[in-house]
Parts: C-alpha cells; sequence; structure tokens
C-alpha cells in the first residue's frame, strides 16, 4: 500500500506511461520499473498496471474517434480476437513466473525494443493493404503479438505499428488507432487473469489509471493534430530514455 503522498507521482507516471504508449510505445518500460522502485515486486507491478493500461486504451480510442480517425473494420476486430486468444496464453504464463526471472526476461525486452526502434519500420510505405491475404499474415502476426501483450506488455506498442506498418502499410496515426483498439481486448483478458491469481493491488492500479486514462485521451488528440514527424520524435525520446535506463540504471 503507497503512502498518500506518492499517489500524485503515480498519476504522473501514467499520465507519461500513457503518452508513450499511445503515440509509440514503450511505456511500461517507463512505468513498470518506477512501480518497482516504490515498493512493488516487478510480477505484481507488470500485473498491476494492466488496470490502467485498459483505461488509457478506452480513453485513447475515444479521443482518436473525437477527431475523426477511421477505424479499419472489421479488420481491426480480427486483429483484437486474433490477439485476445494470445494474450490469454501470456497472461496464464506470466502469473506462473518467479519475479527472478521475470527482471532478466524484462531486461531483456528492453534490449529487443531499442533494437526494433534503431531498425525503424515505423513507416508506411504505398497504398494500404488490407485484402484477404494481408489481413490474414496480420490476423497470425497479432496472436503472437497477443502472447507477448499478456507475458510482459512492455514495448508491445513498437511490435504493433511494425506489423501495421509493413503487412498492411498504414499510416501512423491509424496504426496507432488500431493498436489501442486491439490492446482494449488482450489487456481485458490480461486483467481477468491477473485479478484471479490475485496479483493486482487495486488501489495502485486505479490511481495509475487515472493519469493513462488522462494520457491516452490527451496523446491520441494530440498525434493526428502532430502527423508523423512529431510521432517519430516522441518515439526517438522513447528510445533515448529505454538506452539510458539499460545502461545506467
Amino acid at each position: 500500500m503507497h503512502a498518500w503522498y506518492e499517489y500524485p507521482i503515480i498519476i504522473a507516471v501514467g499520465f507519461g506511461a500513457a503518452f508513450l504508449n499511445t503515440v509509440g510505445g514503450g511505456g511500461s518500460l517507463f512505468s513498470v520499473p518506477i512501480l518497482t522502485f516504490m515498493g512493488l515486486p516487478i510480477t505484481i507491478a507488470n500485473a498491476t498496471s494492466r488496470v490502467a493500461l485498459l483505461f488509457q486504451n478506452v480513453f485513447a480510442v475515444g479521443g482518436f474517434k473525437s477527431k475523426g480517425v477511421e477505424l479499419p473494420w472489421p479488420y481491426s476486430l480480427y486483429l483484437g480476437l486474433a490477439s485476445l486468444g494470445g494474450g490469454l496464453i501470456g497472461s496464464l504464463v506470466a502469473s506462473k513466473v518467479p519475479d527472478a526471472v521475470f527482471t532478466k526476461i524484462f531486461v531483456g525486452v528492453m534490449i529487443l525494443a531499442v533494437a526494433l526502434i534503431l531498425y525503424d519500420p515505423f513507416k508506411s510505405s504505398g497504398k494500404e493493404r488490407l485484402d484477404f491475404r494481408s489481413q490474414v499474415i496480420g490476423s497470425i502476426c497479432f496472436f503472437f503479438i497477443g502472447i507477448y501483450g499478456g507475458f510482459v506488455q512492455a514495448g508491445i506498442g513498437f511490435l504493433v505499428i511494425a506489423v501495421l506498418s509493413l503487412v498492411n502499410h498504414l499510416s501512423l496515426v491509424k496504426s496507432n488507432y488500431v493498436k489501442v483498439f486491439a490492446a482494449i481486448v488482450y489487456t481485458g483478458v490480461s486483467v481477468i487473469v491477473f485479478a484471479w491469481q490475485g496479483k493486482i493491488i487495486w488501489m495502485t492500479g486505479l490511481v495509475l489509471a487515472i493519469g493513462h486514462a488522462l494520457g491516452g485521451w490527451y496523446a491520441s488528440r494530440w498525434s493526428v493534430s502532430a502527423g508523423e514527424v512529431w510521432i517519430k520524435r516522441v518515439m526517438v525520446i522513447s528510445i533515448i530514455g529505454m538506452a539510458i535506463k539499460l545502461w545506467f540504471f
């Protein structure tokens, strides 16, 4: 249980993490270590953060919709359902992993996230591809992304954007919209699994959710207005922050 004066810090952390998650990805690489630093075991911090992520994605969807961004339909539904099955598998595995093992996995995820960003696959090229073949490939990729998201979550936004950019040639703005929509599905199932396993600190999760909800709403609307250039700049800042965390802390 956190002291009352820590709650404003948790809300601020949630806002920053949600902004990064909505615009690009990697917000959990920021929030989970801070929750751990504040006294939560890493597996509990990972599970608790899912409550806030669920709120973030619901509010982010509302933000994109309010700006008139069109969601590819029913393809987004297929991606959400594919990630649902993967999210269930990943969450069940994560709930059984010891803290020491999970810490090592989390560090590995951080390194892979930095490598993925440096590769820079986050750009759309040419006309959108939403034919049957592309939708099948995308759905298969999202099943495995769901497994990853259910297990770790951190850095998943980078993977989602990479798939939607490389497979479907969606713009960064539209990719982010699909990303937060699908995340509602696999994050929701993760919350259910972790709650069932008794891994969630609800007060901390709900306080963190305040920051995530505000950050998700603001970031979704900001990304539409700012365009791809600023989205990429924020993602570069995310890379630098993760690199500093990796090498010096």
